[in-house]
């Protein structure tokens, strides 16, 4: 078992930034690829970013290319979510989730570990 806690969510102004963290107990972080997804009032889940085990590969969803960096600190086992530029549209609850598969990818399915999330609101 891993177990996820995310933090750093909050409100905050269009325009603005926050720095979610996800904190990861149990089994050992490094063996994980990690993502973070979100999921707005009415919507369904949908993927923002993934980074390797490694930390040395990341991918994105198209919304959050330029605007959101993914990074891990393994010896802190904690996966992090910069958000810049922040839009009202960004407003979602963020979840982190950890993968066991080799490759980075976006299926919800494929991650077997998830936080119970954190709250970002971005007014307008």
């Amino acid at each position: 078992q891993v177990q996820l806690v995310e933090s750093g969510g909050g409100l905050v102004q269009a325009g603005g930034s926050l720095r979610l963290s996800c904190a990861a107990s149990g089994r050992t972080f490094s063996n994980y690829n990690m993502g973070w997804f979100r999921q707005a009032p009415g919507k369904e889940r949908e993927f923002v970013a993934a980074i390797r085990w490694s930390g040395d590969s990341s991918y994105y969803f198209d919304s959050a290319k330029g605007r959101f960096t993914i990074s891990r600190d393994n010896a802190k086992n904690t996966v992090y979510l910069q958000m810049n530029s922040l839009k009202p549209e960004d407003t979602a609850v963020y979840h982190c989730a950890a993968s066991s598969r080799e490759y980075l990818h976006s299926y919800i399915d494929w991650y077997e570990f998830w936080g119970q999330g954190t709250q970002v609101t971005v007014s307008s």
